[in-house]
């Protein structure tokens, strides 16, 4: 179930629990797709990783360039020698190469750091890293090397694949993953897991189990509840304290505000409305501010234009008489008349046809003419001059402006009652004028409105002898009523100033966030619902995905315990991020439950760290097949000991197991019980030189096998011949699987695949087919090709080992032996051409 990823395990649990909304899935869906889109950038790199090799020089304990060669593949492998001899070395190497740091170096003095070079070799240090790799290039080398004289931190690091060019890299990429699979283990980290920080074995589990994901998308969706209660709560404080000023002020708008704000779910459009009407509209500053900025013709000037305009009518009406038109006319005619003939020359009268129009005529008309001008001319100047004086009055009598409403007509003005006080009423039922500062500045503008409105009428009102009156007595009038709503409003804006106009912010500032927890409060609900199932859908998958670890590590520990009376139980995860985390054992001593930990020896303690190590390393969806472990004999008893050897050569069957030890006593038990595993042997000579050499492994016990069967007197000698051919069988079928297990990695199979094909090679001449001829190839075709390759000896070796485990054969079993151990020695060198995938 690890593998699997987590938003994928989550959708399933979301889809098979009916009671779920859809919008609670999605929520924690859509928090699970952002932390999974964080994380997955990070979680990229080689899978299937195995140890080759680890070459040291000047590093440590090791002075002149020294390998340590490991199978790269399934196995155990024993690092012996006593101590100072530089083994540790090694591991400590391979540890700082991979991830540029070490566990065994955490809260050391400084001097502890500052003597990793070494003294015989003190200018060249550098550690080279061999791997192997499941894909196309399954081959890397990682370098680390200094400078002469550079401090530890100044290590460069450069990564080769395959045949490509070396490129620097930054060990931290690599060392994310590490750090979750973890598959070193010093020495002093085996009693940190069981008595160091709680919360550091809580927070390792919880990443190994794929939860961390479930923890960041938890906290991401408690984040965004406690933000949205935090507005909540802020909302409903500010509402609170808000309400109590509009209650104090002395103010109408702030009252019915005030009454909006006491409902259980207030109307946010409505006080809105209210603000903007007592701000903006008519009533509000810029509405009162504009009836200021309201003026009318100076009141000399009006006298002056309706004196104007009264004594050009008289004028006019006293030039004017019954004939004063015909007299226009007949003078209009005879000028006419006069033109005519002076264009045209003496002609017979264009309207009787029977006069003469000639010189005499024309005496005559000029004098009619000057007579009849000379009587109007007084006439038309009067009249000039009372159009004039019109349309200057008409200029003074402009619209009724903006500022003081729609024009609305008032019955009877002169009955109109002007308040001085401001109506007490709380009514704010929708309307600007129920929101009015007081009902006499409304009633005084709404009398200037139509005093102004009546002002205005009078520009397209028809002359009369009223007119001149008329604008006086109004212009006077309204410039008297508009003087008092300028006073009025005056009054009101300093009022607001005072009382409404500090409050009218404060409104705002809660109406937003109002606004949007009003606008969130179906998210919040859903964001409730989503973090309490997302709580108890995790400690449901942690809850599957830790046993399998359980399962692994009471495995561990009963094998390990061997005569403890010790016994392990749960191992739980309490805690999550930002509360108090550790792991909790459940661990009885003599079946009652206490402080075992207590009261556990060194030796148990050590085991026990085991059992919570081996699981975490050996996770199925680990990218590394190995483990490496420093020292974990030390202060096991003999009982013990022989359990590590179990469980190391178990974990051996899938991973590739390599320990460090300067105990005897682990591959002392591993011979005895005759556990496959390869014995390596470190020593250190003079001037820090450091040699490994073989001295033992699976292949070279079943050939000393052989050779002591041989020597044993005892057996009749037909048994004795088929044990030895059956050993010599045994060694050759397990060079193979070494063989054929590098080779096939190599070649870039998948581990599992390696696995399968090892199992289905039943005989050991499959084996062999498999190890030098590659995938595919078939068993008939293998001595033709041994034959081709190294000779007919080859086929004659293979046969002998093979057919002697059952039938007697013609070749002395000394023989035999020796020609098996050139066999495998030619196996291992030999390097295929093409391993056919």
């Amino acid at each position: 179930m690890c593998s699997d990823r987590i938003a994928e395990v989550v959708a399933r649990e979301l889809a098979a629990d009916p009671a779920v909304e859809e919008r609670v899935a999605e929520c924690v869906l859509a928090a699970l797709t952002a932390v999974d889109g964080d994380s997955t950038a990070t979680d990229s790199g080689d899978t299937g990783v195995f140890l080759r090799s680890i070459t040291v020089q000047g590093f440590r304990g090791v002075g002149p360039a020294a390998t340590l060669r490991l199978n790269p593949g399934p196995g155990l492998t024993l690092v012996v020698g006593r101590n100072g001899s530089g083994k540790s070395s090694f591991a400590e190497a391979a540890e700082f190469a991979l991830t540029g740091g070490n566990r065994r170096w955490d809260g050391r003095s400084t001097a502890w750091r500052e003597g990793w070079r070494n003294l015989h070799e003190p200018d060249t240090a550098r550690i080279d890293v061999e791997l192997l790799t499941e894909g196309a290039e399954p081959r890397i080398s990682v370098a680390t090397h200094w400078d002469e004289s550079a401090e530890l931190a100044d290590a460069q690091w450069t990564e080769r694949r395959g045949s490509e060019p070396a490129t620097s890299v930054d060990p931290r990429g690599r060392r994310q993953r590490l750090d979750l699979y973890r598959p070193f283990l010093s020495y002093s980290e085996l009693g940190a897991l069981v008595d160091g920080k709680p919360s550091d074995l809580f927070d390792a589990l919880h990443r190994l189990l794929g939860l961390d994901e479930l923890a960041a998308a938890a906290e991401q969706i408690r984040l965004r509840k406690l933000e949205l209660e935090r507005a909540v709560r802020d909302s409903r404080q500010s509402h609170a304290d808000l309400l109590v000023e509009l209650a104090e002020a002395d103010d109408e708008r702030a009252h019915g505000v005030a009454d909006l704000l006491r409902s259980p779910d207030p109307d946010l459009d409505a006080v809105a409305g209210a603000v903007a009407g007592s701000v903006l509209g008519l009533d509000g500053p810029e509405g009162l501010r504009a009836i200021l900025r309201l003026t009318l013709p100076d009141s000399a000037q009006v006298a002056a234009t309706a004196d104007r305009l009264t004594e050009a009518a008289r004028n006019v009406a006293r030039h004017a008489t019954a004939d004063t038109d015909a007299d226009l006319r007949v003078l209009a005619l005879l000028t006419r008349a006069r033109e005519h003939v002076t264009a045209s020359g003496s002609c017979p009268c264009p309207v009787c046809g029977r006069d003469e129009l000639d010189a005499d005529w024309i005496t005559a008309a000029d004098t009619e003419i000057a007579y009849r001008t000379e009587e109007l001319a007084a006439l038309q100047a009067a009249t000039a001059e009372f159009d004039a004086a019109l349309v200057a009055a008409r200029k003074l009598l402009t619209e009724r402006p903006i500022e003081l409403g729609s024009a609305t007509a008032v019955a009877d003005r002169s009955a109109a009652t002007v308040e001085t006080t401001p109506r007490q009423t709380n009514d704010v039922a929708g309307t600007t004028d129920s929101y009015s500062a007081s009902d006499s500045l409304r009633k005084r503008r709404e009398i200037v409105g139509q005093l102004w409105s009546e002002w205005a009428e009078l520009a397209t009102a028809d002359f009369d002898d009223q007119l001149p009156d008329r604008l006086r007595t109004l212009h006077a009038e309204l410039a008297m009523e508009l003087s008092a709503l300028q006073r009025d409003t005056r009054t009101e804006l300093d009022r607001l100033d005072t009382v409404w106009s500090p409050l009218v912010p404060r409104i705002l500032a809660w109406l937003d966030p109002a606004r949007a927890v009003a606008d969130h409060a179906g998210e919040l609900r859903v964001v409730k619902k989503a973090a309490d199932w997302l709580k108890s859908a995790t400690a449901t998958i942690r809850e599957e995905r830790m046993r399998p670890l359980e399962t692994t590590a009471r495995w561990v520990w009963s094998t390990l315990r061997q005569q403890s009376n010790v016994e392990l139980g749960a191992i739980r995860l309490q805690g999550s991020a930002g509360t108090a985390r550790r792991v909790l054992l459940d661990v009885t001593v003599d079946e009652v439950d206490g402080a075992a930990l207590g009261v556990m020896s060194q030796g148990e303690l050590h085991a026990l760290g085991l059992s919570l190590f081996l699981p975490r390393a050996t996770v199925a969806h680990s990218p590394f097949r190995f483990v490496m472990i420093d020292d974990p004999v030390q202060a096991m008893d003999p009982a013990k000991v022989d359990g590590l050897a179990r469980v190391l050569a178990e974990v051996a069957a899938s991973r590739q197991v390599v320990v460090f030890t300067h105990d005897e006593r682990l591959a002392e038990a591993v011979r005895r019980m005759q556990l496959d595993a390869t014995v390596l042997e470190v020593q250190r000579r003079e001037r820090s030189i450091v040699e490994v050499r073989v001295t033992g492994d699976p292949v070279r016990r079943y050939l000393d096998d052989a050779r002591s069967l041989l020597r044993t007197p005892q057996l009749p000698p037909a048994i004795a011949d088929e044990l030895v051919a059956t050993c010599c069988r045994s060694a050759i079928e397990a060079a193979g699987l070494a063989k054929a297990r590098q080779e096939l990695l190599a070649a870039g199979l998948e581990h599992g695949e390696v696995e399968r094909r090892v199992r289905n090679a039943h005989t050991t001449r499959a084996m062999i087919t498999l190890a030098i001829m590659g995938v595919g190839a078939r068993v008939d075709d293998l001595n033709k090709h041994l034959s081709a390759v190294g000779g007919r000896w080859l086929v004659g070796v293979l046969r002998d080992a093979t057919a002697g485990a059952h039938v007697p054969i013609d070749r002395p079993m000394r023989e035999l032996i020796s020609d098996t151990e050139r066999f495998i020695t030619w196996l291992r060198a030999h390097e295929p051409n093409a391993v056919r995938t």
